[in-house]
């Protein structure tokens, strides 16, 4: 498959993302879109490290180049993990505390 298609396909992900980051009031709904700009990030990654593995392949048969961004993929993805834990553990502490997650009652919390 072309990478012109994963490219088009992270684009329109991490759009998407941007878009729900910029326009929903919700916290989960933003945590979610954070998430899939990671996701999108990551697919591109893996898109150019098949591609870059794929060209050093066909130079040498035993060559260990271009794995690099799978490798880079997967400690985003450990971050990201941990990104949840503490993120979704400030969410449910913010709706105890406030019986809300929308993050314009947060700015009233400033006086």
């Amino acid at each position: 498959m072309p990478i012109q298609y994963y490219i088009a396909l992270a684009v329109i992900l991490f759009s998407i993302g941007v878009v729900g980051v910029l326009t929903r009031r919700n916290a989960i709904i933003i945590f979610m879109c954070i998430e899939l700009m990671l996701n999108a990030t990551n697919l591109l990654l893996v898109a150019f490290s098949k591609m870059h593995h794929g060209a050093a392949l066909a130079a040498d048969a035993a060559t260990k180049v271009g794995v690099e961004g799978q490798l880079f993929v997967f400690f985003v993805m450990v971050v990201a993990a941990a990104e949840v834990s503490v993120g979704l553990a400030i969410i449910v502490m913010m709706y105890r505390n406030v019986h809300s997650v929308d993050i314009n009652f947060l700015n009233r919390l400033k006086n």
